[in-house]
């Protein structure tokens, strides 16, 4: 009978001893640790020549790591395993092991058409992969209910969530990127709108902006054209700003470019945005609206069409290969909503991820934060020992739960397709695992097969990491963590 994680690694603790003893401490076995000593790794003997370089890493880092036997759940390493650090992005194998576990992996999002007298009313359900493609062809089911006239109002109905659309401790000013789009119920084209600025023309003109013409999103720019000089001496960087109804202005500066910078923005107003999209939908379609599109979260009519999303397990597959934070915050809610029989919400999500967790795999986050299901908000934050809980689990259980099939591959697929530090031979395919980026953070949770065959579990958690400035005037050099985690786990690769 294989024993939970915690004992193992209570055990396994019990057996190991510090690599920064000297051989005089080693022989005192009967000497109690120094106060010192006990922050210091703990390293087995069979990893004693194995030690990571965190001499690579920048003055001030906090680093957090675990490695563990994945057959015998023993552990070969440790240091600072207790220390909370923002998890990032690895928090979405939390989420997608409480989905899986909860919801199944034959779960559905379900959009719907329904009748409600004169009225029509559409109930989304946070499907964060609703396209508009998908939304305009279920709109084209209503020829055959109401002819090609609405006599009432079209109700949105997004009763599935309430609470925020954006979680306690995200950043205010990620606007122009869509891994900060909106969780809502009203979701669609991933909320984020794509665009380009161009920056071709004369320095000190006025920069030009482009967002394609069937997007009901507006956007402007003040921006000037500049030098990199002038741009360096004046601190002048380009800002984006939310003026209201879906109406983005950029200001500031943008150096001199032939190529135009792509842009990403984050659709804030769900709403107005998913209105606008059923207006221009509805005119194609040949159906007049003689009433109002209005949100109406009471609103319910009789079923007359529906849309299913693909089923959860590839929607988990699609948010951790790509780390869509989207996918991971709707999913949460969905979990909430679910569990507590109430709309879902950030709040009743991270209550309820924690109870199917200890419920269902017996792992306790009861003393972890968790305030959302990406892990983009800088207020999250989770021990590795607790994220090694998870990742032992998922290795475990892998037979039913087949999680470890989404993990990204080093050199091969999603986020750790261009990862340099482990993208080459002979790292290239031999780690699976869940990468995860804010300031300062970067982290890494999940497997390695090691040249022998060996299978190792690992958790790694790099934060307060804050690099010198380099002089781009000297030649180019591998930034520190990369230097950092291409030794460590080409470390691991040969020491087994």
């Amino acid at each position: 009978m294989r024993l939970p994680f915690r004992l193992l690694f209570l055990s396994a603790s019990l057996s190991l001893f510090s690599h920064m003893a000297t051989a005089q401490a080693m022989a005192q076995q009967t000497a109690t640790p120094s106060k010192a000593n006990t922050e210091q790794p703990t390293t087995p003997a069979a990893l004693r020549a194995f030690q990571p370089n965190s001499k690579a890493l920048p003055y001030g880092h906090d680093t957090a790591l675990v490695i563990a036997d994945a057959k015998t759940g023993s552990i070969l390493y440790s240091q600072r395993e207790e220390q909370f650090q923002p998890p990032a992005s690895t928090q979405k194998m939390v989420t997608a092991l409480a989905a899986q576990l909860y919801l199944g992996k034959d779960y559905r999002f379900t959009t719907q058409l329904e009748q409600l007298e004169d009225d029509i009313v559409l109930r989304f359900s946070g499907d964060p992969a609703l396209s508009r493609q998908q939304l305009a062809l279920l709109l084209s089911k209503l020829k055959a209910h109401t002819g090609s006239t609405i006599t009432g109002d079209l109700l949105l109905n997004g009763s599935q969530f309430s609470g925020y659309e954006q979680a306690p401790g995200w950043p205010w000013d990620i606007l122009g990127v869509c891994y900060s789009a909106p969780s809502s119920s009203l979701s669609l084209e991933h909320n984020c709108v794509q665009g380009a600025l161009y920056s071709n023309q004369a320095v000190g003109e006025t920069t030009r902006v482009n967002i394609p013409s069937h997007q009901p999103l507006t956007v402007t720019t003040s921006a000037r054209v500049t030098t990199k000089e002038h741009q360096k001496a004046n601190h002048c960087d380009l800002e984006l700003k939310d003026k209201g109804s879906n109406h983005y202005h950029l200001s500031g500066c943008l150096i001199k470019r032939d190529k135009p910078l792509p842009l990403n923005f984050a659709v804030q107003d769900t709403q107005a945005y998913i209105s606008n999209v059923i207006k221009a939908e509805l005119k194609r379609l040949g159906i007049k609206l003689q009433g109002e599109i209005k949100r109406d979260d009471s609103a319910k009519g009789k079923v007359i069409a529906r849309h299913h999303s693909a089923p959860l397990h590839e929607l988990l597959d699609t948010m951790v290969k790509d780390s869509d934070n989207l996918y991971a915050d709707n999913i949460a809610k969905t979990i909430g909503a679910k569990y507590f029989q109430q709309p879902g919400s950030f709040a009743n999500a991270s209550k309820a991820i924690k109870a199917i967790l200890k419920d269902k795999a017996d792992i306790d986050l009861d003393r972890a934060v968790i305030v959302d299901g990406s892990g983009l908000s800088r207020n999250n934050r989770m021990t590795a020992s607790q994220m090694m809980e998870v990742i032992t689990y998922l290795y475990n259980h892998d037979d039913t739960l087949n999680l470890l099939a989404t993990l990204p591959v080093s050199g091969q697929s999603g986020t750790l397709r261009y990862r340099q530090s482990l993208r080459h031979k002979p790292l290239q395919g031999r780690i699976h695992a869940k990468s995860g980026s804010l300031y300062g953070t970067y982290n890494l949770a999940g497997l390695i097969k090691a040249q022998s065959g060996q299978t190792l579990l690992f958790v790694q958690m790099v934060s307060n990491y804050f690099p010198p400035e380099r002089d781009d005037s000297l030649p180019a050099i591998a930034p520190p963590i990369e230097v950092f985690e291409r030794t460590l786990y080409k470390g691991l690769y040969q020491q087994y």
